[in-house]
């Protein structure tokens, strides 16, 4: 492990958090954000907005050399956990982080649309990939046309643009597909902050966006970071699920007594809060090894990605519970971040699956002694 690498804010990320709370405290109501599982989606417009072309956040990771802010991993990694203390339905991850990341493998002007705001880009592979190798490749035909299925696919509903794999004797291209073009079946998801959908191409025409000898790498490096960086946003679930559950056993009262007085509910969310710290300071570290470009950075990803997807569904599982009657009820938020946890479990690889990406890196480490 490195030692350089900071955990704490710097005063520009300090900033940067603030400005993100704010803008979602004002626009990202908790009520507006539970009707998209009434099918309504309206909140996403405009708060995708205020974020991507307002803040500038779309191109966070993008150089500014190629349209964006220059900003680093460590950047993104505030913004999510921010996003996860708002369940944010905005597709921030899928298009500023994974998308972004693999676009700048080529030299397609489609990068400068993503960082001004113009596109939002959405990779074809199902959420839960967790490597290159997961995501599937669509046939071309010899007119340069694309066939296949995907399902499952996260960040589609609010993209115009969608990249796809193909296969080629060279390797591995990455074509860029209009979303109209496509045929598009929403699916009723666990998380309907980030729904999914599966997508049917037929004879479809796409431009290459990235090279067949870039591809593979970009696919893996895209979805390295997110894997990195989805672990801010379940610290960002973990956080409010542990703050509002203090604040309210705090006020709420039993037998005569505050109910946060208890003797067994301290011990359970003092050790929730030593679990957030312990995850918030994993994937601060992952994101900040990934921005230094840090030789442990997939080991940092392994472990941030492996603990905090599990820390987070535990603090929301608490949350629930705690609250007593009122947990369990639509009207209060909690079930909107055991959603959002129990979905980011899965997504762009499982705990179990990292744990064992940890364990073959060790083993090549100890080899390598």
């Amino acid at each position: 492990m490195s030692d350089d690498i900071l955990l704490l804010d710097t005063d520009t990320e300090a900033s940067l958090r603030d400005a993100v709370r704010d803008l979602l405290a004002t626009h990202c109501d908790p009520a507006a954000v539970a009707r998209a599982y009434e099918g309504d989606r309206a909140l996403t417009p405009g708060l995708w907005k205020s974020l991507s072309r307002d803040l500038g956040l779309a191109g966070l990771l993008v150089p500014e050399g190629r349209g964006g802010v220059g900003g680093s991993a460590r950047d993104a990694a505030v913004v999510l956990e921010e996003l996860g203390r708002f369940v944010a339905p905005v597709p921030f991850l899928t298009n500023s982080v994974i998308a972004a990341t693999i676009l700048l493998a080529g030299d397609s002007d489609l990068i400068g649309q993503l960082a001004e705001g113009e596109r939002t880009v959405a990779l074809l592979a199902p959420f839960t990939a967790a490597s290159a190798t997961d995501v599937p490749t669509f046939a071309k035909d010899p007119d340069g046309r694309l066939t296949g299925r995907v399902t499952s696919v996260a960040g589609v509903l609010d993209a115009d643009v969608l990249l796809a794999a193909v296969q080629t004797g060279a390797g591995t291209e990455i074509h860029a597909i209009p979303m109209t073009a496509a045929a598009v079946a929403p699916v009723v998801s666990l998380d309907m902050t980030r729904q999914l959908a599966d997508v049917t191409l037929e004879s479809v025409p796409g431009r290459v966006v990235v090279d067949a000898e870039s591809g593979i790498a970009a696919l893996r490096t895209g979805l390295d970071a997110g894997a990195a960086l989805l672990a801010s946003e379940q610290v960002g679930v973990a956080s409010w699920c542990l703050e509002t559950t203090v604040d309210y056993l705090q006020v709420r009262r039993q037998f005569g007594r505050v109910v946060g007085g208890f003797q067994a509910l301290k011990h359970r969310l003092a050790d929730l809060y030593v679990d957030i710290e312990t995850a918030s300071a994993a994937a601060r570290y992952a994101a900040g090894a990934l921005a230094a470009g840090d030789p442990d950075a997939a080991v940092a990803t392994a472990v941030a990605a492996a603990y905090c997807a599990d820390i987070a569904v535990l603090a929301a599982e608490e949350a629930v519970q705690l609250h007593g009657g009122i947990g369990m009820t639509w009207e209060y938020p909690a079930h909107l971040y055991l959603k959002r946890a129990k979905a980011d479990q899965i997504g762009l690889g499982s705990p179990g699956r990292h744990r064992s990406v940890l364990a073959e890196l060790i083993d090549l480490r100890l080899g390598e002694d």
